[in-house]
């Protein structure tokens, strides 16, 4: 959460509204810990990582939505070990997020 956090000002500094993503459990494993966050601004511009890159397009998809309704959301995105090779992961598992509006 800290590498986003200067990104996260700027943003707000600059008028800019911010979702958060936050890993908040994992079965099985995944490439993030619990805790690893992203940030997107309302340009769907991201800072951090939930998962190395495997499921961020859609959690950007996620956020802009949230962005906009102001709801707060858990989401998931699991995988088999075949589907998970197949999308770039390393193992499957299911990557549990929440996903809110960033209030500053």
């Amino acid at each position: 959460m800290r590498e986003i956090i200067s990104d996260i000002e700027k943003w707000v500094t600059q008028g800019k509204r911010v979702a958060i993503a936050r890993v908040i459990s994992l079965e099985g494993s995944g490439p993030r810990d619990a805790g690893a966050a992203m940030a997107v601004n309302e340009d769907g511009v991201v800072s951090g990582s939930v998962s190395g890159g495997c499921v961020e397009g859609a959690v950007v998809t996620e956020a802009l939505e949230i962005i906009e309704s102001g709801e707060r959301k858990t989401v998931s995105f699991g995988y088999s070990d075949d589907e998970a090779f197949a999308v770039g992961l390393t193992c499957g598992g299911t990557i549990n997020l929440y996903i809110e509006p960033f209030d500053w």
